[in-house]
């Protein structure tokens, strides 16, 4: 009788991951490097390698042109960030987005960002706000 295949030792698609990290401890960038494995075991993920961004040299540091380069490779299925934050600032962010993406690997935001429609109360409870009333 044969095994079921979730007891076959299989590898997941191929993940890079990316930090931008500056003026970070020890303690966060393990935190961080921990929660980018966690999340490709908990998606059934390879994580090949983590690029870490730790100077501002604008959207073409060394750390963001090697993980460019790396997307070339066959079967690379995407890159895994934390949080947009992670790719720069918003507008460095937004274009190191669409490169990724042109180079045909998806973007996989760990915290997704919030949404506008959304508050946060006191209870720590997040709730839509009401819809307009229709006229």
């Amino acid at each position: 009788m044969e095994l079921l295949t979730e007891h076959h030792p299989v590898s997941g698609p191929a993940v890079y991951g990316f930090l931008r990290l500056f003026r970070s401890s020890r303690a966060r960038q393990g935190a961080l490097l921990a929660s980018l494995a966690e999340y490709c075991r908990g998606h059934e993920l390879q994580l090949s390698d983590v690029f870490t961004d730790r100077d501002a040299s604008g959207p073409d540091s060394a750390a963001f042109a090697g993980l460019m380069d790396v997307l070339a490779l066959p079967d690379v299925y995407g890159v895994l960030v934390p949080a947009m934050s992670h790719l720069g600032p918003k507008a460095m962010a937004a274009e190191r987005g669409r490169r990724i993406e042109a180079a045909g690997s998806r973007l996989l935001l760990i915290r997704k960002p919030r949404a506008a429609h959304h508050s946060v109360h006191r209870s720590g409870l997040v709730r839509a706000e009401p819809p307009a009333a229709v006229r």
